[in-house]
């Protein structure tokens, strides 16, 4: 099926490639395999992936770095596939732009289900939702994961931050709690969950050239959670 959703594998064991991809393939998704980061890297010149699996382990290029150039150039959703299971590696992880974090060994059918819940969410109510919507003389392009300045400059939102601002356009002017967040976008409750919301509002707030000290669009309710100010045209 051409418009199956494509996923990219990067992990440097052969078995796990296979592994991932006969299941992905059966679940109805389509993947492409790669061992080494170059190669990987190379062939996204050529390729748009709707999600990445990463291994942190890689033997050319750190894994962790990885994930943070992806998160800030790509739209895709980005799942690390790794053996480091301290809770450290985990926070770091999500803090640079992961969406999701599995601990190896895994059950290939868990990650199936991480993937197909990451993929979901973006397209819930994709027929009624406008993908371009306009704020504070800014604009949203979640379909091709901009924000447009009222200058016309554009910055590309990592799969992440837009799932983030795509929470606040659809909730103005509303308090947004910690719980509701980790309803809205998934996740494991805890501080890492927390430590990567912390992230990627700070990013979205950089990318709005907010003043962190005073910000105007996304507020932070102490206590509480968020709101998000700006009336949406």
């Amino acid at each position: 099926m051409t418009d199956a959703p494509l996923i990219a594998v990067l992990d440097d064991e052969p078995e796990i490639r296979r592994l991932l991809a006969a299941a992905l393939e059966q679940a109805g998704f389509r993947t492409q395999s790669f061992g080494r980061a170059t190669e990987f890297e190379a062939a996204l010149r050529r390729i748009t992936p709707d999600a990445c699996l990463i291994d942190l382990g890689l033997p050319d290029r750190d894994g962790l770095a990885l994930v943070h150039r992806l998160a800030a150039d790509s739209g895709a959703a980005i799942i690390i596939v790794s053996g480091r299971a301290q809770v450290q590696d985990r926070v770091t992880g999500l803090e640079l732009g992961a969406d999701d974090y599995i601990t190896k060994p895994f059950e290939p059918a868990e990650v199936v289900a991480r993937i197909r819940a990451r993929l979901r969410r973006p397209a819930q109510g994709a027929a009624s939702r406008p993908q371009t919507l306009r704020f504070a003389g800014w604009t949203a392009d979640f379909d091709r994961y901009l924000l447009i300045a009222p200058d016309g400059a554009e910055t590309p939102l990592s799969h992440a931050e837009a799932e983030v601002l795509r929470m606040f356009t659809d909730n103005p002017r509303r308090l947004i709690t910690r719980s509701q967040m980790l309803e809205t976008l998934g996740g494991t409750a805890g501080d890492s969950f927390d430590r990567a919301m912390d992230v990627r509002i700070s990013r979205l707030r950089t990318k709005l050239g907010e003043d962190p000290k005073n910000p105007r669009l996304i507020k932070t309710i102490y206590g509480a959670g968020y709101i998000f100010l700006a009336e949406i045209g």
